[in-house]
């Protein structure tokens, strides 16, 4: 049976527009080929003679021949941007943060997908715990590159420990397998202090580095434990000296890495910078911030946009007198440190607040899972000067609404304020506070 693929709209003056395909029709092949998700569509349609055969409204299945050049796209939309279910995850991790989420949430927040299609789209971590052998080979005939992997350990029995997974043996060999097919690999490890720090840590990063240039980044992350782990695997949250015994063993395999490949390849997230209360290395160090949205160099990423555009707008009058800005409580100190800056080059006054995590729990110190409902009662008798600032990460992606459903209008309304959202950029924080919006 053909697989029905809905079209929900077509692009303005495309090429699907043009030769008379309608929201309502579905795509059942290319080139005579069944279109079983996003990737075979993409490849498909990269032909410059394709034929399409679409379901009509009314049941007719009518067959377009198209003429076109390679990287025309057809401008079909379809219902679901994966054109398929999303692979969901079957690990019982011992730090799933989605297992430590409050109850009556969105639906969208419980589900754990672990997709490689996905992960090669939109750079979503994969345990490839649930990848069979004929996947693999799609991948590597694909040349679905880069893929990012949740590697947490390269030992089999501590693997599986924290996966809670059998099928979470043999890391390496499916690695191997990918890197030698030219696939290469961003790897994370997260943090679970005990479990696969130390000699284990030691192991991981050695097995990943044999396979260099394969594996071009590693990120070592701390796990993430909320307020509700009730029934979970106690796990010991990192503090200071743990954070800076782990800092001080990953970049001790950086420098020789540097030396020996170029590149330190190996690196701390941010998040354990701030718990070792120790200065995060120059944006150089990072090559490139190969894993950004892992939290790995975004604060010496901000702080280089910062300090490269502050001198741009020396001499601009702020259209405020006074603004405040709301952070999570682990980029406290770094945020009050450029407001700081500011203040000393505009004629402004800032008030930075570092806000608790009360819905997550306080362990939860990220701007990125703070709340509405925080913000509201933690800011509703501060004097907030003109403007209140937020990180866009406190968003949802592409919509102007927080992790417990209060919009960005609810808060504004609740604080009598103007409420701005800045991107996770130095310059934009700059832009924000002065008022160049």
């Amino acid at each position: 049976m053909l697989k029905e693929n809905l079209i929900i709209d077509i692009a303005k003056n495309s090429i699907a527009e043009k030769i008379g395909i309608q929201p309502g029709d579905k795509l059942l092949a290319i080139n005579q080929s069944i279109v079983k998700d996003v990737l075979d569509y993409m490849f498909l349609v990269t032909d410059e003679e394709i034929t399409l055969d679409v379901k009509k409204s009314d049941g007719r299945i009518v067959r377009y021949k198209i003429s076109k050049d390679y990287d025309d796209d057809l401008g079909l939309i379809f219902e679901d941007g994966l054109m398929d279910k999303p692979r969901v995850c079957k690990n019982k991790c011992m730090f799933c943060f989605v297992d430590q989420m409050p109850k009556n949430m969105r639906k969208s927040l419980y589900v754990k997908d672990d997709d490689y299609r996905l992960s090669f789209l939109y750079g979503n971590f994969i345990t490839l715990t649930n990848v069979s052998e004929k996947e693999i080979r799609r991948i590597i005939n694909m040349k679905l590159s880069p893929l990012y992997v949740s590697v947490h350990a390269t030992d089999d029995n501590v693997r599986v420990a924290l996966m809670a997974n059998p099928k979470a043996k043999g890391i390496m060999d499916k690695l191997t397998t990918l890197v030698n097919g030219g696939i290469n690999l961003h790897c994370q490890l997260v943090m679970v202090r005990g479990v696969n720090d130390g000699k284990v840590l030691d192991r991981s990063i050695e097995d990943l580095v044999s396979l260099f240039p394969g594996v071009i980044s590693i990120a070592a992350v701390p796990v993430g434990l909320t307020a509700y782990r009730e029934g979970l695997a106690p796990i010991t949250p990192w503090d200071g000296p743990s954070s800076r015994e782990i800092i001080e063993q990953i970049e001790g395999w950086g420098k020789r890495l540097k030396e020996q490949f170029g590149t330190p390849l190996v690196y701390a997230s941010d998040e354990f910078y701030v718990m070792a209360d120790r200065e995060v290395p120059d944006a150089e160090y990072y090559e490139g911030f190969p894993q950004i949205e892992n939290g790995v160099g975004l604060i010496a990423k901000l702080k280089d946009e910062f300090y490269s555009s502050l001198s741009k707008y020396r001499g601009i009058t702020p259209k405020s007198k006074k603004v405040s800005i709301a952070t999570g409580i682990s980029a406290y100190k770094f945020i009050k440190s450029l407001a700081n800056q500011i203040m000393d080059n505009f004629e402004i006054e800032i008030a930075v607040y570092a806000i608790k995590n009360n819905f997550f729990g306080p362990s939860v110190t990220v701007a990125g899972l703070l709340t509405g409902s925080d913000l509201i009662s933690q800011l509703k008798d501060k004097d907030l000067g003109q403007r209140l600032i937020i990180p866009d990460v406190m968003l949802k992606e592409g919509e102007d609404i927080f992790l417990d459903d209060k919009t960005l209008d609810d808060v504004k309304d609740a604080l009598g304020v103007e409420v701005v959202v800045s991107a996770v950029n130095g310059e934009d924080l700059i832009k924000k506070v002065i008022g160049e919006i």
